[in-house]
């Protein structure tokens, strides 16, 4: 029994013998002569079968067959394929056995393979529901066809690639995985664009960051740890960077000096991720969504928040926000001027103003104005906010007054802070955004699986 080959794995066979299986993407029914493109999870690759449009006869009007034996079997059956070819409709999933031949003539892959048996496993509907110029939502709609395009099978495996180098760096370095809850008695971090959900007889919260439990982890002893797992927040937006579930990049460390630490850490790990990337899909990077992957020269830029804000007001640009934060157009400014003056993707936006913060982000020492904070952008768009955390319980909790909060409220997480913890301090990072800046896509839609926004819960 000849086993199935993956279409990418074709090339290194000899000549002779081979099954493949995949989806019809294209059929070509010429006269004499019938060809397939077929694609698997892989690649694609050319089929042929030389046409056989009816049996050769001795007497047309009674029907007289003109072969016997064996050479009418094969005959009939080589008239039951090309009929069932020129009946195949796009996405139909088939498996072919025929016989493997290099042919630099075949401009895809410089090999085909001669049918021999054809077998449908499974019909496709003839007219599919979206195309190659479907808007957006409707793609959405039909998530699963979307996904057969080489493009978002390529996402995919960048994905798997980058989550793999970044657990590489992690491991190597012996942090600690966990995996925390997403159903939580209280608020993560603000009853803002917070899920609620029936729980029993009362009622629970869906998280919006593993914050408070990767700081657990330090006061637990565990000294380095990272997740990768959902996170939920009931925002009303609408934008290209925004979803209402999405997966969460999380670390924490312990025994820091300052948020310095974590800066470094961070784009330790961004190199890590882009090196891999690079290195086994550049080139098809190259190809599918013509973008040279650039792997981060370290250390990052970095920039107090009030120095951006005078360089981005010297560019004509004036924040129109009340508060002091830096808005979308601010960091698309700063991004590009360091873009043209140190030639880099990334900046470290540093030292947020408290008031902008959460309770939990250390203050500077003399200036609890500002805090020990960033947030990375990565051309143009913020990707990730980090900080080193207030460990002191004194401290803690008199900042949570300070933001007109209820310390009986955060009693669970206060106790993390009463039996001693060292001083620590992580970020949360989107894994959407960072592919979406990445591959200079236009949404984050395009490089997440299955979608969550307000108006979308389906498919």
């Amino acid at each position: 029994m000849t086993s199935r080959v993956l279409i990418k794995d074709l090339s290194a066979l000899a000549d002779g013998p081979v099954t493949v299986s995949g989806w019809v993407d294209t059929v070509r029914d010429q006269k004499k002569v019938q060809f397939i493109v077929l694609r698997d999870e892989s690649g694609a690759a050319q089929l042929v079968n030389p046409a056989l449009r009816a049996l050769p006869v001795t007497d047309a009007e009674a029907g007289t067959v003109a072969l016997e034996g064996d050479e009418l079997a094969a005959a009939e059956a080589r008239l039951a394929t090309t009929e069932a070819i020129s009946a195949l409709a796009h996405g139909s999933f088939i498996t072919v056995t025929g016989e493997l031949k290099k042919d630099e003539r075949v401009k895809l892959g410089g090999l085909e393979v001669k049918m021999a048996t054809l077998t449908v496993v499974s019909e496709a509907i003839p007219e599919t529901p979206i195309a190659t110029d479907s808007g957006l939502d409707k793609r959405m709609d039909w998530r699963f066809l979307d996904l057969r395009h080489p493009k978002q099978n390529l996402i995919f495996r960048i994905q798997t690639t980058f989550l793999h180098a970044l657990r590489k760096y992690w491991v190597e370095r012996d942090f600690i995985e966990i995996q925390t809850p997403k159903l939580m008695a209280s608020a993560s971090e603000s009853r803002a664009e917070l899920f609620e959900v029936e729980y029993f007889e009362g009622k629970a919260y869906l998280a919006q960051s593993p914050q408070f439990y990767k700081q657990m982890a330090q006061s637990a002893g565990f000294g380095k740890i990272f997740e990768v797992g959902p996170a939920f927040r009931a925002d009303h937006s609408f934008t290209s960077r925004h979803a209402t579930e999405f997966t969460s990049i999380d670390t924490e460390i312990s025994w820091i000096e300052s948020h310095e630490d974590v800066m470094k850490l961070h784009e330790e790990l961004l190199v890590a991720g882009f090196t891999a990337v690079k290195a086994k899909h550049g080139a098809e990077i190259k190809e599918l969504f013509d973008v040279e992957v650039t792997v981060p020269s370290t250390p990052f830029p970095r920039i107090p928040l009030a120095e951006a804000k005078e360089i981005v007001k010297e560019r004509g640009y004036e924040i129109p926000r009340a508060d002091d934060d830096m808005d979308p157009e601010g960091e698309r400014q700063i991004s590009a001027y360091v873009a043209e003056k140190f030639g880099h993707e990334f900046v470290f936006i540093t030292d947020y103003a408290s008031s902008i913060r959460p309770f939990y982000h250390m203050r500077h020492e003399g200036d609890p104005s500002l805090t020990n904070s960033y947030d990375l952008l990565f051309n143009g768009t913020e990707i990730s906010t980090g900080a080193q955390r207030e460990h002191r319980i004194d401290v803690l909790v008199a900042q949570a007054e300070d933001k007109g909060m209820d310390p009986e409220e955060l009693g669970t997480y206060l106790d993390f802070f009463r039996y001693g913890v060292p001083a620590h301090g992580g970020f949360g990072m989107g894994l959407a955004r960072v592919l979406m800046l990445l591959l200079h896509e236009s949404s984050i839609r395009e490089v997440t699986y299955l979608f969550r926004g307000p108006t979308r819960l389906e498919p």
